[in-house]
């Protein structure tokens, strides 16, 4: 185990909280002059601008930002949100972590300055490796590298290593990161849906067949009810405020539900437009439904008893028993237990009253065409699965499935998340993948289940992985129980990070490390001088290319296939794949592509398609793919609301400034907060009850089946959430998180659930 005094934790350290009115609307032209400024601080505005015109375009090069898809009649310049503007301009910066950078400053030093400092150094110009002892990083060749790297993987037993995936990879990467890794002899491969909306898949899969959403961005225009549910998008996904938008134009409305008021689903205003930057905007909730946290159980069985009251008003006009008959199953049963729901308990799970469930339920009884979208608000419980599996009971009551303007949305996080499922990033696989990938390359694939991400934390830590490897990302900042898990890492031989800019993550390694620098999704991938072309997947199953043309920010940078292909290439001498020239020309990889995985026919045609294409969809055209090929009702029971060990529920948020674990800057402007992340949001009641003050420094402590967890030095802030609960952000609060504690069925740990005590010193 290495012995470097890194700090592990981001340090708690104030930066000088400021507050000020929480703004009152979304987007508009103060999110234009917030994008401006951050594209003209890391590369200057004219060459920022230049850059933008090609994000998200017709050939143009993919967000590395969220998965939400592109429409067809896309802007002809500018189809990008702040957030998208920050992200680009993170990555296109004029900063440079070279030799020199590294020289000047150790891993301990880096590990005490914050994240946002981390990530604020620039780009990673070649590789570096951390020699077992030292404490800093040193230049390396990539032949020196990927020797160092298959002679560590030849040396150990392939489940003595573990390969993690973050969600930014594109189809033709992740596709053979997976063959290496199988041609290896493991499936470790834990990636960051095993974070978010894993629960999502799963609980999908048993209900409708299909782990992604059913429904189009065109269904979202022809929707007469939309549910945004435990999702903030006018954040973590600005561009879906157009789509909303545009549901109101047709004349749909929208139904918000979450524990804390989020400024997009208020008003939004379009800045692609003259007449809502002058008008106001749109305002896009017509309901807000202030849930409790993990009331939405609670919730939906309410709606649901609300809408079988109505059929029996009005038998044959609310429920659509000709769908629930001939597409589905398990209705009595599921109808019998709402039925023996205790409703009282409901209510008060829920935290809402029947006056302000009445026009809801109206709502719902009334329409046909229903779409729920939700993100982690749902997901990262202990309930997960069952929370979806909720949300889908509603959708089959009314038959608001398979047909235009109805559906499921999981709305996806980071851009390629879904699509690196598709291509078999998974620590559990089906047996026809992986029959299908060993007999295209004569391989023989194993058969065990891997690690997912808490299993490979608790494996790091029971000292049975020597090799990790990180396929971008920030593994150690953004999983639960940080302070374990970057313990866990330590214990490593080596670690290996493959990454754009420098993380916590590099700091906090093995006893040796590597940094294998790769280009950026804006940058051009030039192999023996033809330009090379990417695809991705977005949230709503349509792949298509991703092609950068920026100069990259080194010459010494190598693009994500060729750096799998170098490792696999170094480790797999005379095998049945030819890994040395696989990475020449991207279109032959799709080929392998195409040959493995359904849906991909005449890949590489059907890509030359600026708008992309779509991937089979069962739930999309009512061909459920389940076990009985039914639609299936399930039954769920009423979760925990309230804290049983500690006085409060801590659900863990992003700011507007940041983007996963990546921080942009240290503003909330929706929430009213100015440079200040160490931040815990609670009800004034609550506040009053333990005569806090505003700003007043507090520390959090997480108690779980009795074990605790502490972090210091928090300001607390009035906000409007429910008694009892509280919100901070992440990755500062990920150290209170228990790893132990994560969804039934999926594994998702339960970072919106957490037991906290507020420690007043």
């Amino acid at each position: 185990m290495n012995t470097r005094n890194v700090s592990i934790l981001p340090p708690e350290k104030l930066t000088g909280l400021e507050t000020h009115k929480p703004s009152s609307k979304a987007a508009g032209m103060k999110g234009v002059t917030v994008a401006l400024k951050h594209l003209s601080d890391e590369l200057g505005l004219f060459e920022g601008l230049k850059l933008m015109t090609q994000i998200n375009q017709k050939h143009g090069s993919d967000c590395p930002g969220c998965a939400w898809p592109d429409p067809t009649d896309r802007s002809s310049f500018f189809e990008y949100c702040e957030n998208g503007a920050k992200a680009v301009a993170e990555e296109a910066t004029k900063k440079r972590v070279n030799a020199s950078f590294l020289s000047k400053h150790s891993v301990e030093e880096l590990s005490n300055w914050s994240d946002y400092e981390i990530g604020k150094a620039g780009r990673i110009t070649e590789p570096f490796y951390l020699a077992k002892g030292s404490n800093h990083y040193t230049p390396i060749s990539w032949e020196e590298a990927n020797k160092k790297i298959a002679a560590k993987l030849s040396s150990i037993d392939p489940n003595e290593a573990v390969f993690y995936t973050s969600g930014r990879t594109a189809n033709e990467t992740a596709f053979l990161y997976q063959l290496m890794v199988r041609q290896y002899g493991t499936n470790n491969m834990p990636d960051c849906s095993n974070m978010c909306h894993e629960s999502s898949g799963a609980g999908l899969s048993k209900t409708v067949g299909i782990g992604k959403g059913s429904v189009t961005l065109e269904d979202l225009y022809e929707a007469e009810v939309i549910m945004v549910v435990g999702q903030n998008p006018g954040t973590n996904h600005p561009r879906m405020l157009s789509a909303l938008q545009r549901t109101k134009k047709n004349g749909g409305k929208i139904i918000h539900v979450n524990p804390l008021p989020e400024i997009g689903t208020e008003k939004f205003v379009n800045p692609q437009s003259p007449v809502e930057i002058l008008t106001g905007g749109t305002k896009i909730a017509d309901h807000f439904l202030q849930v409790r946290v993990n009331g939405d159980i609670a919730l939906f069985k309410l709606l649901l008893k609300g809408l079988f009251d109505a059929e029996e008003k009005n038998p044959g006009k609310v429920l659509d028993k000709p769908f629930i008959d001939r597409y589905s199953s398990g209705f009595d049963a599921f109808k019998a237990d709402l039925l023996q729901t205790d409703f009282e308990q409901a209510y008060r799970d829920c935290g809402l009253t029947a006056a302000e469930l009445a026009p809801v339920i109206s709502l719902l009884a009334a329409n046909k065409k229903i779409i729920i979208c939700w993100a982690m608000g749902i997901t990262q419980h202990k309930n997960g699965v069952a929370n979806v599996q909720e949300i889908v009971n509603l959708l089959l009551a009314k038959g608001a499935i398979g047909k235009p303007g109805a559906g499921t949305c999981p709305v996806r996080g980071h851009s390629n998340v879904q699509g690196d499922r598709t291509m078999g990033i998974y620590e559990k696989p089906a047996a026809a993948f992986l029959d299908s990938l060993d007999a295209h390359f004569n391989i023989k694939s194993p058969r065990q289940h891997g690690y997912d991400t808490v299993d490979a934390i608790e494996a790091m830590g029971n000292n049975d992985v020597k090799f990790f490897m990180g396929m971008g990302g920030n593994f150690v900042s953004a999983t639960p129980d940080s302070a374990y898990t970057g313990e866990a890492m330590q214990r490593c031989d080596l670690t290996v990070q493959v990454s754009t800019k420098l993380n916590r993550s590099h700091l906090v390694t093995g006893e040796e490390a590597l940094i294998l620098p790769c280009l950026a999704r804006t940058e051009e991938d030039l192999q023996s001088g033809i330009p090379q072309v990417l695809s991705v997947e977005n949230s709503m199953g349509v792949v298509h290319t991703t092609q950068g043309r920026r100069k990259p920010a080194s010459t010494s940078l190598r693009s994500e296939v060729e750096i799998v292909c170098g490792i696999a290439n170094a480790l797999f001498p005379g095998g049945p794949i030819d890994w040395s020239t696989m990475h020449q020309q991207n279109d032959g990889i799709r080929d392998h592509i195409e040959a493995v995985i359904p849906g991909f026919e005449a890949y590489n045609k059907r890509l030359q398609v600026p708008e992309g294409f779509s991937l089979p969809n069962g739930a999309r055209v009512r061909q459920f793919n389940t076990a009985n090929c039914k639609a299936n009702f399930t039954v769920n029971s009423l979760p925990q609301v309230d804290p049983k060990e500690a006085q409060f529920i801590m659900i863990t948020i992003r700011t507007h400034d940041q983007y996963n674990t990546t921080i942009y800057g240290l503003d909330d402007r929706y929430r009213g907060i100015k440079n200040e992340r160490r931040v815990v949001l609670m009800n004034q009641q609550d506040m009053d009850e333990m005569s806090l003050k505003k700003g007043q420094l507090v520390d959090l402590e997480s108690v779980f089946q009795g074990e605790r967890r502490r972090t210091n030095k928090f300001h607390v802030l009035p906000y409007s959430i429910p008694r009892k609960s509280i919100a901070t952000y992440f990755p500062e609060a990920n150290a209170l998180v228990p790893r132990q504690s994560k969804a039934a069925i999926s594994g998702t740990p339960s970072s919106k659930f957490v037991e906290v005590n507020i420690l007043v010193s």
